[in-house]
């Protein structure tokens, strides 16, 4: 059975409604608060769930839902819903844009199996051997491309180089600039220091990468000196969710100080413009949304605890994603690029 809203339609964005800790509630209202007629959303997910929350959207959202009864959790394990995960409401989201009918797909849902799914359904451009969870995060100096955040929590020499190319790429399209800097996290930014992995990897950059400009530590993901950060998935999802529970931690600290006592308060309301400001920076829910480079298609990854205003965040990340063109973007880059000469001389072997 369909549920079909039809009004303007620029686009096709599939959206897993099951996704995430508080979905379907967080999903519907994030579309909601998003409130674009310039896209159709075909949503996948339990028809009676999304039926409860559907009067949330306003009239002038065009969508269509497709019933299943089948969703993943987030303690799943990716081997065995694999076998039921093709027709859950995320199976049948990225299948939307293998077949074409969608432009871009958004979930929330099981990190390890999203990226499985999409590998799978996809396929991933040609030299590239795991799609790379990628994000851009503000820093004072200016916004930064991440990866990996946590798509490969063991990678390659090869991974590495993949990630840092796929990143430069993403990084000219996102920002229209072409003097981008590539960086590696690194525990210092000494030749020396590091693991294999990160020492290796900055050799072959050199070589073959203009843009790499070396190593970067921990303290320079909150400057924003260089425009691309590469590192494998397990640092950068460690680096990633400090940064977010540090922002949190700061944010509650402040707002219990002003609220402390009648001074606090009557200061609070003084400076309350710029408190907001602060807020704004800070709050994470306004950078949700990262996509899984190297796959041939566009598929968005929302935070599986988001609520509504982090959701619709994931959403015009989508958005701004697909009127940029990224996506040809970067496999234009990386097609101009040297990677193959790279595959020919056994790179992380």
């Amino acid at each position: 059975m369909t549920t079909l809203n039809v009004l303007q339609e620029h686009g096709v964005i599939a959206i897993d409604g099951m996704g995430g800790d508080s979905a379907p509630e967080s999903v519907l209202k994030g579309l909601a608060e998003f409130g674009s007629s310039s896209y159709r959303f075909i949503i996948f997910g339990d028809e009676k769930k999304l039926k409860q929350c559907l009067p949330l959207l306003p009239s002038d959202i065009s969508y269509e839902v497709r019933h299943t009864d089948v969703a993943v959790t987030s303690d799943m394990e990716v081997i065995s819903a694999l076998r039921t995960g093709k027709q859950s409401s995320m199976g049948l989201a990225i299948q939307s844009v293998a077949s074409g009918e969608s432009q871009a797909v958004i979930s929330s849902g099981n990190t390890g199996l999203y990226m499985a799914l999409a590998k799978i359904l996809l396929k991933t451009i040609d030299g590239i051997d795991r799609p790379a969870i990628a994000s851009v995060l503000p820093g004072k100096n200016g916004r930064m491309v991440c990866l990996d955040l946590g798509a490969n929590a063991e990678c390659t020499v090869k991974n590495m180089v993949d990630f840092a190319i796929m990143g430069d790429a993403l990084a000219r399209s996102v920002f229209n600039k072409e003097d981008i800097k590539v960086a590696v996290l690194n525990i210092g930014s000494e030749d020396v220091k590091g693991s294999r992995l990160v020492k290796k990897t900055s050799v072959i950059l050199k070589k073959f990468l203009g843009s790499y400009v070396g190593f970067v530590e921990g303290d320079d993901l909150s400057k924003g000196n260089v425009d691309v950060i590469v590192t494998d998935g397990f640092t950068g999802n460690v680096a990633l969710k400090t940064i977010e529970g540090t922002a949190k931690y700061i944010i509650s600290e402040l707002k219990s100080s002003l609220e402390s006592s009648l001074l606090a308060k009557v200061g609070a309301c003084l400076a309350l413009s710029s408190l907001k400001m602060l807020k704004d920076k800070m709050d994470p829910r306004l950078y949700n949304g990262a996509i899984l480079v190297g796959l041939n298609g566009v598929v968005v990854k929302s935070h599986g605890n988001s609520d509504y205003v982090g959701f619709a965040n994931a959403i015009r990340f989508t958005t701004n994603i697909l009127n940029n063109n990224i996506f040809d973007g970067i496999r234009g880059h990386l097609e101009q690029s040297q990677l193959h000469c790279l595959l020919d001389e056994g790179v992380g072997k």
